[in-house]
């Protein structure tokens, strides 16, 4: 479950990297037909996209990585709470059986 959301979290940044791609690999594709007067910008084109892309896998890395980190808190603080609950749920018992028995 916990997977699901840092998936479905992450999703946004997988896409957003996926097209930076497929626009890198169309520019790479125009670089390689033509072997024109172009070419420079082209490449200036394909240098800007690979920063992006990079960037864009940097952010991704430390969204993953707050993702993780808040999912860690929450798991143990659910498992505390789980304690509580549980000592709870056995005092009550305790004093229910107190009550009872006099």
């Amino acid at each position: 479950m916990a997977e699901n959301n840092l998936q479905e979290i992450l999703k946004p940044f997988y896409h957003r990297a996926s097209e930076a791609e497929t626009r890198l690999e169309r520019l790479e594709a125009a670089i390689a037909s033509e072997k024109n007067s172009g070419n420079e910008e082209l490449l200036k084109k394909v240098g800007e996209l690979q920063s992006k892309l990079d960037d864009v896998k940097a952010e991704q890395a430390s969204e993953r990585e707050k993702v993780q980190k808040e999912l860690q808190q929450l798991n143990t603080e659910n498992a505390k709470l789980q304690y509580r609950i549980t000592h709870l749920v056995r005092a009550l018992k305790d004093t229910d059986s107190q009550l009872q028995s006099k």
